[in-house]
């Protein structure tokens, strides 16, 4: 049996990319895995694999930018397993354009998902782990949380830099009461992130970008289980990882 196996684990943004990835992987090595995302049809076919393969999976549809999904996520899954023990906040946005094209309603979009998200995650979850004295919760943040895509991306860095900063404080808080708390800074990987812009000018680039990097979403997923599969006196803090070509 290994540290994976038994695990209740909640994954937001399971019907696509990294959230799938991690989700498939996750339940091969033994844990129960609640899938999060607004499309139903997604989540269904997902669920309806790792079941196929002898795992265990619920599904609930949720949007992450509204605080009553994310309480009743976290209900949902408690009230299935008992538990959460893992809290893997995936879900984002990415919209590109230069700032003076003032996308204001993307920026609002990418502020709802990518910071309100996560915390409407860590508010629902936290209650339980410091509870229980256990938990872990995993945040997606960015390369472009460690270094201004000025350009395109500067509110999009801005929302993973608010990643970098909830994990920080977050880590530092509940440490002692064992809670672990991760964050994730991607560089180019296959996902549907972009796909996010309408600015056609920065799509164009950033698609040209990951068709020359990308690299694939099991990589996300295997960092995922390597921090989750740790003992309980080890945490992993951060991981950063990008194409070994990406310079960015």
């Amino acid at each position: 049996m290994n540290s994976i196996t038994e695990k209740v684990v909640v994954i937001t943004g399971a019907s696509s990319g990294l959230g799938e990835a991690t989700a498939r992987l996750l339940s091969e090595r033994g844990a129960k895995v609640v899938l999060a995302a607004r499309r139903a049809d997604r989540l269904e076919n997902l669920a309806k694999d790792i079941k196929k393969a002898g795992g265990e999976a619920l599904t609930v549809i949720t949007d992450v930018a509204k605080r009553d999904d994310m309480e009743n996520l976290i209900r949902s899954a408690e009230e299935k397993f008992g538990r959460v023990d893992v809290l893997v906040n995936n879900a984002g946005v990415m919209s590109m354009a230069a700032m003076s094209k003032r996308k204001v309603e993307e920026w609002d979009l990418m502020i709802d998902v990518n910071i309100k998200g996560v915390l409407y995650g860590i508010a629902a979850v936290l209650p339980g782990m410091l509870n229980n004295k256990s938990g872990h919760i995993i945040n997606l943040s960015s390369v472009a949380g460690l270094r201004v895509f000025a350009g395109v991306g500067t509110v999009y860095s801005a929302t993973k830099f608010a990643v970098k900063a909830i994990s920080e404080g977050l880590r530092a808080e509940v440490g002692a009461s064992g809670v672990k708390v991760t964050t994730l800074y991607p560089g180019a990987v296959a996902s549907e992130l972009v796909n996010g812009s309408s600015d056609a000018e920065a799509s164009s680039a950033m698609k040209a970008f990951y068709e020359n990097y990308e690299i694939s979403a099991d990589s996300i997923a295997r960092a995922i289980a390597y921090a989750v599969e740790q003992p309980d006196d080890v945490s992993i803090n951060e991981i950063t990882l990008r194409p070994t070509s990406q310079e960015f």
